[in-house]
């Protein structure tokens, strides 16, 4: 049985890498960024690596790879979401899952799915996650 589970989450420490020659259109940046987790996910301090692809000034998409090491819903370990989204100048918006075979310790066999919107200017961002165990 499907369990859905929410919280908030914080980032901090965003660093952006362009990839190749920087102000033109499109091109691709790496990005690293630290989040903080809490409410069903506790994680205090992940390890999120993104690729960004800019259409436009403000505007792209991107994929990324988040280590979370904490708890869900009660249950210690870790695991890895793979995540990929959109933005523009309002905000992102990301659809993300759980990397099969990527949960350790109480969260071994962890599989599942979320999202989550942010608008600029927030200082936290709600999050869903539907999982199973």
């Amino acid at each position: 049985m499907s369990v859905r589970t929410t919280g908030r989450f914080t980032f901090a420490d965003w660093e952006e890498q362009p990839v190749g020659p920087a102000g033109s259109v499109p091109r691709i940046a790496r990005s690293t960024v630290v989040n903080s987790f809490t409410g069903g996910i506790e994680a205090e301090a992940t390890t999120c690596s993104y690729t960004l692809t800019y259409t436009g000034e403000d505007v792209g998409s991107y994929t990324g790879l988040e280590l979370l090491s904490g708890a869900v819903d009660g249950r210690e370990g870790a695991f890895v979401l793979k995540e990929h989204g959109s933005f523009d100048a309002g905000g992102t918006r990301c659809s993300f899952e759980v990397v099969p075979g990527s949960g350790t310790g109480e969260l071994a066999g962890l599989s599942g799915s979320g999202a989550f919107e942010y608008r600029h200017g927030d200082t936290s961002v709600e999050y869903v996650l539907t999982y199973d165990l």
